[in-house]
């Protein structure tokens, strides 16, 4: 790729500098990628789709590899890693993922717009970049890494580019070798995967409409309604497919939340956290459109996603209510055939696609979030009818707030038990107790968790 010939033009920015605003941006505001690229990309300035892609290259592969890029500039860098400017610490790392993770371009070509990329009245930042990323180049190979026999919590954070605190409970919890798959597993680039609208089409219809095209393509696994992108030219979202309402970007292992709660037509249903309404389209689309399904969430924003999503998707059995989950609700109790509660979480089965969240955490966090699931899972028991069905789910992997949330709340409730003989869901993502886990290592998706209840 050649270097860009407008390195200092405000009108027409470069790939590099907009990729190290974006994440100033994650870092300053604790914001998302994914949003912030949609935003950034969707400008006139960037139509070029090759440039669009090393924009999400470089952010994307700079968040995933911060911890390993952190490693290197503190080994150069003399003064307090900790108080150096924002700005110049996502120039380092930008230019640092491209030098070692990217071999198209040239480094003294990463040098020369990494310098140009600091403000023109930073010249020690000038200076600062300049140096740091020319002693990288010149003993690059001396290097030294933490040793992962004397230090394997270290070797692991550093080399596979996780916050040490997380690495060391995840040893605790599934032992040194099963953390080191799972890190190395979240720097992966995961694959798209589609989820198939059978109120539109079929999969063997989508698959061969999509072959037709030239899309190299495969079908899951795991969920019968899900298609692997392998390579396009085109995003998704810029497909008539698309929006047609043919199809829906959604992870298999999400996509396995609503086959694991089975709607059928004309049942009443409530998603208790419906969010944006993957799993609330996708069941209703389930359901054949047939029946009623309440969306809550606590965020207007996301309801209204919801409903411009089902109405792509030529969904009209959704009502959606902007509502605490954790209090009181319009409803009287035992009212619904069947509750969805996919509650917020900390996210931590999605670090191949956000792998921002690794940074933004904190372990102070978990308890706040593990009793807010409680709250909403109690609050969700009260609307079930006797015989009905409840899910919860949550797309993280720590025991707290999966396992030991379900455990404690059978205790409570012995008018519920847990379905532990699932046949509609592949044996290879149920565990011995019943429970659907799904890791990036074993299976490809997203790490997500699930739990059938019945109340009796």
């Amino acid at each position: 790729m050649k270097k860009s010939t407008v390195l200092s033009s405000e009108l027409r920015p470069s790939p590099r500098r907009f990729a190290v605003k974006i994440l100033n941006r994650i870092d300053e505001q604790r914001g998302y990628a994914e949003p912030l690229l949609n935003a950034y990309l969707s400008a006139d300035e960037q139509e070029n789709q090759r440039n669009k892609n090393l924009i999400t290259q470089i952010v994307l592969g700079t968040l995933r590899m911060r911890g390993y890029l952190d490693w290197i500039i503190k080994h150069y860098y003399r003064g307090s890693f900790e108080e150096m400017d924002i700005g110049a610490k996502n120039i380092l790392r930008a230019a640092l993922f491209q030098i070692f993770f990217m071999d198209r371009i040239p480094s003294y070509a990463i040098v020369n717009e990494s310098v140009e990329l600091v403000s023109p009245r930073k010249q020690k930042q000038k200076a600062l970049v300049n140096g740091l990323l020319r002693n990288v180049l010149r003993t690059k190979e001396h290097i030294p890494w933490p040793d992962r026999i004397n230090n394997p919590s270290l070797y692991i954070a550093v080399r596979h580019s996780h916050p040490l605190w997380l690495v060391e409970k995840w040893i605790a919890l599934f032992g040194e070798e099963e953390t080191l798959q799972r890190c190395a597993s979240h720097n992966i680039i995961p694959p798209a995967a589609i989820r198939v609208n059978p109120l539109k089409t079929s999969r063997q219809n989508m698959i061969t409409e999509m072959e037709h095209a030239g899309w190299n393509i495969e079908g899951s696994l795991y969920s019968p309604d899900s298609i692997h992108i392998l390579h396009a030219e085109t995003p998704v979202k810029n497909t008539s497919w698309f929006t047609e309402g043919k199809i829906q970007l959604q992870d298999d292992a999400s996509q396995l939340i609503a086959h694991f709660l089975q709607p059928q037509p004309g049942e009443k249903i409530l998603d208790l956290c419906a969010g944006t309404g993957g799993k609330t389209t996708h069941m209703a689309a389930l359901m054949g459109n047939k029946g009623c399904i309440i969306a809550v969430d606590n965020q207007k924003k996301k309801l209204n996603s919801l409903q411009e999503m089902a109405c792509r998707l030529g969904i009209t059995c959704i009502k959606t209510i902007c509502r605490d989950g954790r209090t009181g609700l319009p409803f009287q109790p035992d009212s619904f055939d069947a509750i969805l509660v996919d509650v917020p979480c900390t996210g931590l089965g999605t670090l191949r696609r956000n792998p921002e969240i690794k940074w933004h955490l904190d372990a102070g966090e978990i308890p706040k979030v593990v009793s807010l699931q409680k709250d909403l899972l109690e609050n969700a028991a009260t609307y079930l009818r006797r015989g009905g069905r409840l899910v919860y789910s949550t797309c993280t992997i720590l025991p707290e707030e999966n396992d030991d949330q379900i455990t404690s709340f059978l205790m409570r409730h012995r008018e519920f038990c847990q379905e532990k003989y699932i046949s509609h869901i592949p044996l290879s993502c149920l565990d011995e107790n019943g429970f659907m886990k799904t890791t990036p290592h074993q299976h490809n998706t997203d790490a997500f968790f699930a739990a059938l209840l019945k109340k009796y």
